[in-house]
């Protein structure tokens, strides 16, 4: 059976860093919000991806870590009391026929909201897993072993051995991470060449001088060894078919992630490759009422930053405001001299 709605002024679709955000926005205009999402936990790829990895292009921030700048922006947004759906995908979006919109999600849950806000990042998303036979058996293990596609907690793997599989920014950037505190660390990747940034190539190049790490190049992942789902090693090939075996007590494979905007995709927005295309003003979307922010929104001359996210944020719950409120003339107010709740 249904559970009865909420009701809301404003539904958020996705609780990564825009998305809460896009809490505090609306609560400094006085806007009460339901946050729904697909993860068990609110933080986006910030936290199920990378969150012991540092970001450097956060105002006032020089550096801080992805776990850590979550938990500054819910603490920013919990004054303002939003109600969090969590371990939940939003499963439906249906006009009620009265300029409010009806969130479903998986959980059987409804909410009734005004106003719609999707910072859905890239959707739900899921690694790339290498075609290797019985990998099934290595995956879901805990932390530091088997084959895993995120780091979590980097203290897991001290005193592990190590192959990473791929040649982007991720495979890079946990490699330089990760070599002062593994046993070991093999870097695969069927190129000599790496696709990350030209610094941090650099930096691994000098591990490698350095004898710190192993540059396996160019090979690709060919079998896993191991007994009871225990992985003990990784078989690599080379362009001539020659196979090496890497012990290994962890396999991390970084070849990207598959993006899918699931349901999404079905309810009349105006796509753009598998990104919704809004108005750069508002960050209105196709649908009246329904607004896209952060990673998942697209307009000509767009920057995919956290930073840009946070200012579609602050757009977007103003656009709402103003749409909300029609009638209300608004006075513009700077946050030190509004304050927030608490602190007036």
């Amino acid at each position: 059976m249904t559970n009865p709605p909420f009701e809301t002024d404003v539904a958020i679709i996705g609780a990564g860093p825009t998305g809460l955000f896009a809490v505090f926005e609306c609560g400094m205009l006085n806007l009460k919000c339901h946050v729904i999402e697909a993860l068990d936990v609110v933080g986006g790829q910030c936290t199920a991806l990378y969150p012991e990895k540092p970001i450097y292009d956060i105002p006032g921030y020089p550096n801080i870590l992805a776990v850590d700048l979550v938990d500054r922006l819910r603490e920013q947004a919990a004054p303002f009391e939003p109600t969090y759906h969590l371990g939940q995908q939003v499963v439906g979006l249906d006009s009620a026929g009265d300029g409010r919109w009806l969130v479903r999600t998986s959980a059987d849950e409804q909410v009734l909201a005004r106003a719609v806000i999707i910072a859905a990042g890239v959707g739900a998303f899921g690694p790339n897993r290498p075609p290797l036979d019985g990998i099934e058996a290595y995956e879901g293990k805990p932390s530091g072993s088997g084959v895993q596609y995120l780091v979590g907690r980097r203290e897991d793997y001290r005193g592990r051995k190590i192959v990473i599989a791929g040649g982007g920014d991720s495979a890079v950037d946990w490699a330089l991470s990760l070599a002062g505190i593994a046993a070991g660390i093999s870097v695969v990747h069927r190129r000599a060449k790496f696709r990350a940034a030209p610094e941090s190539a650099r930096k691994l190049q000098e591990l490698a001088e350095a004898g710190r790490i192993e540059l396996v190049v160019p090979t690709q992942l060919a079998a896993l060894e191991g007994d009871g789902g225990s992985l003990s090693a990784v078989m690599v090939s080379d362009l001539d078919g020659n196979e090496r075996r890497l012990p290994a007590d962890v396999l991390l494979a970084f070849y990207g992630l598959s993006q899918n905007l699931g349901p999404i995709a079905e309810w009349g927005l105006n796509l753009d490759h598998k990104h919704i295309a809004v108005d750069p003003s508002t960050c209105g979307t196709s649908l009246p009422g329904v607004f896209a922010i952060g990673d998942i929104a697209t307009y000509p001359g767009k920057l995919k930053l956290i930073l840009t996210g946070f200012s579609e944020a602050a757009v977007s719950a103003h656009a709402i405001q103003s749409l909300l409120f029609p009638e209300q003339v608004f006075h513009f107010e700077y946050s030190t001299t509004r304050g927030v709740p608490g602190t007036r």
